[in-house]
């Protein structure tokens, strides 16, 4: 699947240079750029993740076929779509056969994505596969990604818009990815409006943010977990296990706190980059509390090392290859 998936970006990006065909003002190959970027990532943290020794590995073996394989398929048909110069989620035309079968493999593959994500996290969130830093990352970053899975649901429930299709055609979408006030909801097209890259909406709340914050959190705390084990042999504070799992665990409480922040933004009909003064100080108290912790952590390796004197915690197994 990340092979297929890493093809998909190359393919995806020539599709961009040569094709100039266009779905709400960006390129019919941007989607499935994203989608193979995301899987490709995703999939091999995963694959990864499930070569670790584990009790349950033949149940966990199985699962991860089959996020693999309905990933393949599900991404399969927004590459068809993209071709077609259509749309692929929530596309409700019932004239067109092709989308109507298409629909009908997302009812069943995405739920079969999240459900087989569910269950994997289910089996490994007790049980501690490498050192206490790098599990609970693995364990948080495992929660993060089902909780941002879940979320995305909810875009099913924004309303309908109508929407041209790369050959100018009217095409009805059932839902979408921008909340807007349900007050001032309407027909017209309302995800068109977007930042650069992302195409993140700039007029309302769009759910895709903390469905790529949750998505992506595991391999930002696993990223944590090798800049401490590498700056540990450097940063005597940073030498025990112990510090260093806390240190990991407090960054997991603020990523988790800051997918929360863009989800309640989102459904508030808030674009991130318009922040009203409670999205602001809501964001300021988060970034308080994790600097307090982070100082406390500090605070408590140091302690560890003053309590040692001439000696310092022992690096552990995995620290060692890295200093």
């Amino acid at each position: 699947m990340v092979a297929l998936m890493t093809t998909l970006v190359v393919v995806s990006l020539g599709g961009i240079l040569v094709d100039d065909r266009v779905l709400l003002g960006e390129s019919v190959w941007v989607k499935p750029l994203k989608f193979g970027f995301a899987f490709a990532a995703y999939g091999l943290t995963l694959a990864w993740l499930l070569s670790l020794p584990h009790r349950g590995s033949r149940a966990t073996w199985w699962l991860g076929t089959v996020f693999a394989v309905t990933g393949v398929v599900d991404v399969g048909f927004i590459v068809v779509q993209a071709a077609r110069g259509t749309f692929s989620h929530f596309n409700g035309s019932e004239s067109d056969a092709v989308n109507v079968i298409g629909q009908r493999i997302f009812m069943s593959g995405v739920p079969g994505l999240f459900l087989a994500n569910l269950a994997i996290v289910v089996i490994l969130s007790w049980q501690r596969l490498v050192d206490r830093p790098t599990a609970r990352a693995i364990h948080a970053g495992m929660a993060l990604a089902a909780l941002g899975m879940f979320q995305a649901y909810l875009m099913g429930f924004t309303g309908k818009q109508r929407v041209l299709d790369a050959d100018g055609e009217i095409v009805e979408l059932v839902a979408g990815h921008t909340v807007i006030d349900p007050a001032s909801r309407t027909e017209a097209v309302r995800d068109a409006d977007g930042m650069p890259i992302t195409h993140w909406s700039t007029t309302g709340g769009d759910l895709r943010i903390a469905h790529f914050v949750g998505l992506h959190g595991i391999q930002i705390l696993l990223l944590a977990v090798i800049v401490t084990a590498w700056l540990a042999p450097r940063r005597p504070w940073l030498r025990a296990e112990r510090t260093r799992a806390e240190l990991i665990g407090v960054l997991a409480f603020g990523y988790t706190g800051l997918f929360a922040l863009v989800f309640w933004q989102a459904m508030r009909a808030q674009s991130l980059i318009h922040p009203d003064d409670t999205t602001l100080g809501v964001f300021a108290g988060l970034v308080a509390v994790v600097a307090g912790l982070t100082i406390l952590v500090y605070l408590r390796g140091r302690d560890l090392i003053r309590a040692q004197p001439g000696t310092a915690p022992a690096l552990s197994a995995v620290v060692r290859p890295l200093g």
